[in-house]
């Protein structure tokens, strides 16, 4: 129907008779000369109707926005001092000789160039709102991502297989999305939170280097950086260690962000434990744009009278500063808010310390309602430590290490942001290792796996898992960029009596493990091969490159944070024969319980 798409049609065209098809982006009407800019995927053409073509004009005056044209004509340059750089076709115009309307639109809900549209107008009319320009290269560029790690992986002896959609419900972490079997009453398919057993069943079966870009699904609380259902870039291999493994994967997304966005990330990625990124940063997806650092003060204030300071320092918690450079300028009403802002995640407060004179670590030099309860050699220590100079302010954490972490680790960011304490460079890679292979859930009383219960622990760690669990390490890794964790791995366990030690740390006893998992224990049992992985998170490194706000917008049908399709409705209602197909009956909902005046 057409010769050239929109975008196409450039000063190489001129003096030809070119056919474009698409969507009324603009119509203006000029004095008796109507002007088009018609709209496809490639961009925009504006196309001149004189009212000299009596029919075409006509034509012409009838479209409104969002017709759908097909449009030829004559390509000619455009008067001088009308050219549009922004445009690829903004040094020519089509004079029309003929218009057909191939469809009419309706007024559409909001028009294209608008941009203070709220989420849930776009969301609803998602079908309009992916024709917006924006839309259109983010989509775009999440195509040329995806081929570029199918191009990487090919390349590198790779090679994609599908795993299952309906699965067992395992436990890893969050909760599973469950799907009723008609034909075995009473029981569920889960849909799988990861390919993680079959990718591991595909490396005993001896494919060697697996890879696919799949969906996943989790039933969690939401938030901008999540979905219920989302995409990884599912990677496994045999025989390469912890090194042989990180070393290809940052070639692979040196070679991603080369292709998607002509960007040359640094050679080699930087490495730094848990230990220290949680030490450093609070965090263990740290954004070292920023140069902020938390220092630790804990042993420094064990004995001071600021019970807030040595409750925790006493008591197996943590004490931490922030240093601010030139911060003592903060208003009190600054304080105040981000005092606000840490209570976010569990800090009972915030206190400061305005250095207005680094010489005197006593009240005399030092600003703050805590300072009278500090005697001064911890002042000075603290001091010292986060090497504050007259004119700097320390911000301090002191509660649980978690909460600790958390609060200033966030706040780190959001005063780097706002206050400049950044480097200025666009993209800062680092890989963080050593993770531990445990964390103690308190509500539970329970060992939990940090990752997932089959990463391997350190080699000169197994003997801690039943000893000791809490001081094993795991063959862990996550790749982070700009303070997002955009992929995660580990060494998997390949031997089976390793991974029924690693069940019982986490009081998965033999019984359960078999109803559970015995299909992956016994498939450990017939020559298992060393092997290993990672996943990206192909939403979130599309979201990153393309300066998107959300992943849901570089995913063309997302759901809101309340887990909803606002297009389609869904999730919805199901009629009483599909429910009683499946076996199920619904509880019917507890009235509220009336309250008399």
């Amino acid at each position: 129907m057409r010769t050239h798409y929109c975008g196409e049609v450039t000063a190489a065209a001129l003096d030809q008779i070119v056919t474009v098809c698409g969507w009324v982006h603009r119509r203006r009407d000029h004095g008796g000369v109507i002007f088009i800019d018609l709209r496809d995927r490639s961009g925009l053409v504006q196309v001149v109707c004189d009212p000299d073509r009596a029919a075409t004009f006509a034509t012409a005056e009838a479209v409104r926005s969002e017709y759908v044209l097909k449009l030829s004509g004559k390509v000619r340059r455009r008067p001088g001092g009308t050219e549009n750089p922004n445009l690829s076709s903004g040094e020519i115009e089509v004079l029309c000789h003929d218009i057909e309307i191939l469809n009419a639109s309706a007024p559409p809900p909001f028009q294209l160039d608008d941009e203070n549209l709220s989420e849930t107008v776009r969301l609803t009319n998602r079908v309009i709102d992916l024709r917006r320009p924006q839309m259109q290269n983010n989509l775009r560029l999440r195509y040329k991502v995806a081929m570029a790690f199918r191009r990487f992986l090919d390349a590198n002896g790779f090679i994609d297989i599908e795993t299952p959609m309906l699965t067992k419900s395992t436990p890893e972490g969050a909760r599973d999305y469950l799907v009723p079997s008609r034909v075995h009453a009473g029981q569920f398919f889960a849909l799988p939170q990861s390919p993680q057993l079959f990718k591991q069943l595909l490396m005993v079966a001896g494919f060697d280097r697996y890879y696919q870009i799949t969906k996943c699904f989790r039933d969690e609380d939401l938030r901008a950086d999540r979905q219920p259902e989302f995409t990884q870039v599912d990677v496994e291999t045999s025989f390469l260690d912890e090194a042989g493994i990180t070393a290809l994967m940052e070639e692979m997304i040196r070679f991603v962000f080369k292709e998607a966005l002509a960007v040359e990330l640094p050679n080699p990625f930087p490495r730094m434990t848990y230990a220290e990124a949680m030490r450093r940063y609070g965090s263990d997806k740290p954004d070292l744009r920023v140069t902020l650092e938390l220092t630790e003060v804990t042993d420094a204030v064990t004995d001071v009278a600021f019970k807030v300071f040595s409750g925790p320092a006493t008591s197996g918690g943590r004490v931490a500063a922030l240093r601010i450079p030139h911060g003592a300028s903060l208003t009190r009403g600054e304080i105040d808010e981000y005092t606000k802002f840490v209570s976010i995640y569990g800090a009972k407060g915030l206190a400061y310390i305005k250095v207005n004179d680094a010489s005197q670590p006593n009240e005399a030099g030092l600003q703050s309602p805590i300072v009278k309860n500090l005697h001064e050699t911890a002042l000075r220590t603290i001091l010292e430590r986060t090497g504050a100079q007259s004119g700097d302010l320390l911000f301090f954490g002191a509660d649980k290490t978690k909460v600790v972490n958390d609060a200033l680790g966030a706040l780190r960011i959001k005063l780097g942001h706002e206050k400049g304490y950044v480097t200025g460079e666009a993209w800062r890679p680092l890989w963080v290792v050593d993770f531990p292979m445990f964390e103690f859930d308190e509500e539970d009383k329970r060992w939990v796996a940090c990752h997932h219960p089959f990463t391997s622990p350190k080699d000169e760690h197994i003997a801690l898992l039943q000893s000791n669990p809490g001081e094993c390490l795991a063959k862990a890794y996550d790749l982070a960029l700009n303070g997002w964790e955009i992929g995660g791995g580990s060494i998997r366990i390949h031997r089976a009596d390793v991974q029924s030690t690693v069940f019982e740390a986490l009081n998965i006893g033999p019984e359960e493990q078999q109803v559970k998992f015995g299909f992956l224990l016994d498939a450990l049992k017939y020559g298992a091969p060393p092997h290993g992985g990672l996943a990206f998170g192909l939403d979130r490194v599309v979201t990153m490159m393309a300066g998107a706000e959300s992943i849901r917008d570089v995913i063309a049908f997302p759901k809101t944070q309340r887990a909803q399709c606002l297009l389609t409705n869904a999730p919805g209602e199901v009629d009483e024969k599909q429910l009683r197909d499946l076996h199920i009956r619904l509880r019917q909902k507890t009235p509220p319980e009336s309250s008399n005046n």
